[in-house]
């Protein structure tokens, strides 16, 4: 190829990759869907893009370390303390129910495709991973109830690094088996890869740990020697036993996860962000090295594959895992009906089917078409049914009426508390530990970071909620979020205090009208003004108007006195009071808002 072909075809790489990713976006679905079918369609189905020939030999030792650096990623979320708090149901979903998935999805394979025993077990592992990248995307989409919202969550944070790490291990064995002389020798390869990966593993992470906690080197470069670490162990591990640099770094970043005192927040925003990319890039040069001839020659047998994947071993799993659960059948059914794969089987897969077949398994190139179809497969099919199966067995949520807040200060607890006696579910957002602690104490739920980050977008339960309330004294957090969740709420749907200094600022340094929301309160105040208002002695009231003591009643009873925030109507909407949405409240509402005490004689 040509130095303008080459340049041409990572530039069309780079574009597509963004359009699919803002695709994803704007329908909140999954962005391997779209990634997948432009691979698809740029390779085999139109032939613009080969990447044999775009990077000869050097495309499958750049797959191998930008699936080193997916593990370590996704390995970075694995935190000891959070499998204490999941609950029984998800303990079982990546236990027991994946142990069964495994075993029913390597059975099908072997007796349905006729893949021999060791790359059937292979596959079975490649296909147990869900992921929060399909799921969160689906759950939006879905909206089911909060306890089945949590447990598919959860399980997806969760099964990723578990299903990696058992896929690497069964990989190992299968390699040690091909290289020894003998069930004894396979062991002891076998037991050498494990040894090696899993002690320059905690090795590296123990290692990469000292520099962070003793702040060896600037905070600025601790990115640098993250991703510096992550391909040196992989590459060292590699060196001294054949493929055990995959298990290495999974191992290392479960132990720099877990170890005390070191703060893993910025590395792994870092790493967050970079695994977009790579994922990106990843998944369009992969899908556009299928063979279509070779999924189409699997014939009727890749169907009847995914049908026992969504019918027989997902449900298998979860009647498993929610036995003596207080869930209902209605609530394990929609449980039981998603599990989409997605990035870390179609991820792993590519790199192991090439190494596989030099290794003399003949079969091992059917495994990535064969993975990326049940990937297509469950992705479609699930998030095409999913919310009408929701909506049928009455385990969807009805549209969203809670409300994100955007800080845990004294004045957004405060406000929280009085949403929370009107029924709406509440989730307060803040970077400051002493304010989520202190909202915590008094009982409200919390999300600790930014909620414009990369984490939350895989993290940030949004099930339930429908507004946004920017309480957050500073003004460009306030209007940071705005602008992240317009497209998720709806610009009518967006609510900030108002700020003083946007009014003396020139347009060029005032915030653009439309990303900022509208001002809370009949009558707009600044976060100080709120705050000042509070500790002077205004409170929050509640007071429902009835025929006899209406809204005139009201304003001629506390005058000036009172502020109205929020009213919720007869059907039990939630209206917040803005001067861009005057509110006419009618017998049967219930008012909130915040009076001044009366002055004294």
């Amino acid at each position: 190829m040509s130095e303008q072909q080459i340049l041409l075809s990572v530039g069309g790489i780079g574009a597509a990759a963004l359009a699919c990713q803002w695709l994803a976006w704007r329908l909140k679905l999954p962005a391997i869907l779209f990634l997948l079918l432009a691979g698809i369609l740029a390779g085999p189905a139109l032939g613009w893009l080969d990447p044999e020939a775009l990077f000869g030999p050097l495309l499958m030792p750049l797959v191998s370390l930008a699936v080193a650096l997916i593990l370590f990623e996704g390995s970075l979320t694995l935190h000891l303390s959070q499998w204490r708090e999941i609950g029984s149901v998800v303990h079982r979903l990546v236990t027991v129910g994946a142990l069964v998935t495994w075993l029913v999805i390597a059975l099908a394979t072997h007796w349905l495709l006729g893949f021999d025993w060791p790359l059937a077990i292979l596959f079975g592992t490649l296909t147990l991973v869900t992921g929060p990248t399909v799921i969160v995307p689906m759950l939006r989409v879905v909206r089911p109830k909060s306890a089945i919202a949590n447990i598919l969550r959860w399980e997806g944070i969760m099964i990723d690094p578990i299903g990696a790490l058992l896929a690497v291990v069964v990989y190992s064995f299968i390699i040690a088996s091909a290289e020894g002389n003998g069930l004894s020798q396979s062991l002891i390869t076998f037991a050498g890869v494990i040894f090696c990966g899993t002690a320059l593993g905690a090795a590296g992470g123990w290692v990469l740990g000292q520099i962070m906690r003793e702040q060896w080197l600037p905070e600025y470069l601790h990115n640098l020697a993250s991703l510096a670490a992550v391909l040196g162990i992989f590459i060292a591990a590699n060196q001294i036993v054949h493929e055990s640099g995959l298990l290495a770094v999974t191992v290392m970043g479960m132990w720099l996860a877990n170890m005390r005192g070191v703060d893993v927040r910025q590395i792994l925003h870092f790493k967050e962000n970079l695994s977009v990319l790579l994922i990106s890039g990843l998944f369009i040069l992969l899908a556009a090295r299928l063979d279509l001839h070779a999924l189409l020659g699997l014939g009727p047998a890749v169907l009847a594959l995914l049908l026992v994947i969504q019918l027989l071993a997902r449900p298998l799993n979860v009647w498993l895992a929610t036995l003596g659960s207080t869930l209902n059948w209605r609530e394990r059914a929609l449980l039981a009906w998603i599990a989409p794969r997605g990035i870390v089987a179609a991820a792993v897969s590519a790199i192991f089917a090439i190494r596989l077949h030099q290794a003399g398994h003949q079969d091992a190139l059917l495994l990535v078409p064969l993975t990326f179809a049940v990937i297509i497969g469950t992705v479609v099919l699930q998030s095409a049914t999913a919310r009408p199966l929701a909506r049928l067995l009455k385990v969807a949520e009805p549209a969203p009426s809670g409300f994100l807040i955007v800080g845990a200060n004294e004045p957004a607890r405060a406000i929280a508390k009085a949403l929370q006696q009107l029924g709406c579910r509440v989730l307060l957002t803040d970077s400051s530990w002493e304010n989520i602690r202190a909202a915590r104490m008094d009982g409200l739920t919390t999300y600790f970071g930014n909620p414009a980050s990369q984490h939350a977008d895989a993290h940030l339960d949004l099930v339930g909620l429908g507004h946004l309330l920017g309480l957050s004294p500073a003004g460009e957090i306030n209007a940071l979020a705005c602008a992240r969740f317009r497209h998720d709420f709806g610009h009518s749907r967006l609510f900030v205090l108002a700020s003083g200094l946007e009014k003396q600022r020139s347009d060029k340094h005032r915030v653009a009208e439309e990303h900022r929301g509208h001002l809370l309160g009949a009558k707009p105040m600044t976060y100080l003004q709120l705050a000042n208002r509070l500790h002077q002695g205004a409170e929050l009231y509640s007071t429902n108007l009835t025929e006899g003591f209406g809204w005139d009643a009201y304003q001629a009873l506390h005058g000036e006195r009172a502020n109205l925030l929020f009213a919720r109507d007869g059907h039990g909407w939630v209206h917040v009071a803005s001067p861009d949405n005057p509110l006419q409240p009618q017998p049967g509402w219930t008012l909130v808002a915040l009076i001044e005490p009366a002055a004294q004689p």
